[in-house]
């Protein structure tokens, strides 16, 4: 018998071993499907709306979850701008911003969305996840402190494991726990108490006049997530801090341009212009990422144009949100949240999210379960999106839809 080569013994065993690594991402899948987490991918054949095609289903499909809080999306206009900007500009800049990627509609946005938010400067990044991966590491070194909420957003968490600085996590939205905090992480240089204006989630608003109030006290700066308010909180859509009327006690804001302002991709960071322009040298985030798309940047300008022009759009949002809110109620539903077009359907099985919003789509409305690890365990539920594009009919009959799902599964009687 011929002895086999060395070389093929060992080209085996490494077969093998590369098999074995792979079943174990196997059996992670498996138990993802066993919970009932999995998260599968609808497929939509038609533009973003409050009416959509989706594949599998028949005729228009009222779509209940999109972060198209404006209906922007589509909107003529906007669609209109991200043509000229494509014919104009181009399909992209194959470049970063500092060698060769910056054009004139770069710098006329950052201008914009800086008048937007009446802060001093902004830069763009290709998203607010990179927006926020990129602020605490070139803000924040071991002498600081960064205060975060227990519920912040994901980028938000990974953005802060990227720095340096004590790290203090203070309990949801409690101001005597950040208090604590505050107190504890008084020996550090420079202290940021960092939260999201509203939790995604829940569609709950942060409590900025008290814990800009705490950070006055006790000397720390303010940082807000805007990505879920930015357009259409506040009288005229500027956000959590408009609302709340800290628009001057908020020092640093970080947002998306990929939900209210046109739905496309891109995030950005406004506050003081000396912040901004140590993120344009060390951000890495914004130094390794190619520039926004000229058409992103085209329709993310129109969008921002619409509202510094008129704040009609966002006023309609909270009619809307309130009816679809009282409707629900009034049926049994108990929805999270107060005030926010942000509506969860609260359920806590994360099967029965599923199972209902798999049903819901059989009558005609798109929304998606949400559970572990995006939501804690035992709090899963639908998240409900209302839209400026939405009719009161749309929203009736989403109501109507959750009534009949939710009695078959007995949630409600």
């Amino acid at each position: 018998q011929v002895a086999q080569p060395r070389a093929a013994g060992a080209s085996r065993a490494y077969a093998a071993a590369a098999q074995a690594a792979l079943s174990v991402l196997e059996s992670e899948l498996d138990a993802i499907r066993t919970a009932g987490t999995w998260k599968g991918e609808r497929v939509i054949t038609s533009r973003q709306g409050p009416r959509i095609s989706v594949d599998g289903s028949r005729g228009d499909i009222l779509n209940f979850c999109a972060n198209n809080y404006l209906g922007l999306s589509s909107h003529p206009e906007v669609v209109k701008a991200g043509i000229e900007a494509l014919q104009k500009y181009g399909a992209g800049l194959s470049s970063v911003r500092f060698i060769c990627g910056t054009q004139s509609i770069h710098k006329n946005l950052e201008e914009k969305l800086a008048q937007f938010h009446e802060r001093e400067d902004c830069i763009l990044y290709a998203s607010c996840f990179d927006a926020n991966a990129g602020l605490f590491e070139v803000l924040l070194g071991p002498d600081d402190a960064v205060l975060s909420d227990e519920l912040n957003h994901a980028s938000i968490i990974d953005g802060i494991r990227l720095c340096r600085a004590k790290r203090f996590r203070y309990k949801h939205m409690d101001l005597n726990d950040l208090e604590e905090k505050l107190k504890e992480s008084q020996s550090s240089r420079l202290r940021l108490v960092v939260t999201d204006g509203v939790f995604s989630m829940d569609g709950d608003v942060a409590p900025l006049q008290g814990i800009c109030d705490l950070a006055e006290q006790y000397g720390a700066l303010v940082f807000i997530d805007e990505c879920h308010a930015t357009g259409f909180l506040g009288p005229r859509g500027r956000g959590t801090d408009e609302l709340l009327g800290v628009m001057d006690r908020v020092h640093i804001v970080n947002s998306t341009l990929g939900k209210a302002l046109g739905g496309a991709a891109g995030g950005y960071t406004v506050g003081p212009k000396a912040l901004i322009e140590l993120l344009r040298q060390r951000s890495r985030p914004y130094l390794f990422s190619n520039s926004l798309p000229p058409p992103v940047v085209g329709c993310a300008t129109r969008a921002v144009e619409l509202l510094l022009a008129s704040n009609e759009i966002a006023q309609s949002m909270a009619a809307k949100t309130m009816r679809f809110r009282n409707n629900m109620t009034q049926a049994g539903f108990t929805i999270s949240g107060t005030a926010h077009p942000i509506c969860p359907v609260m359920l806590g099985d994360a099967r029965l999210a599923s199972l209902m919003a798999d049903d819901m789509l059989k009558l005609g409305v798109y929304v998606i379960g949400f559970s572990y690890p995006v939501v804690p365990k035992g709090k899963a539920r639908i998240r409900v999106q209302i839209s400026a594009a939405h009719t009161d009919e749309d929203i009736d009959r989403a109501v109507d839809a959750f009534i009949q799902t939710g009695r078959k599964h007995g949630v409600i009687s």
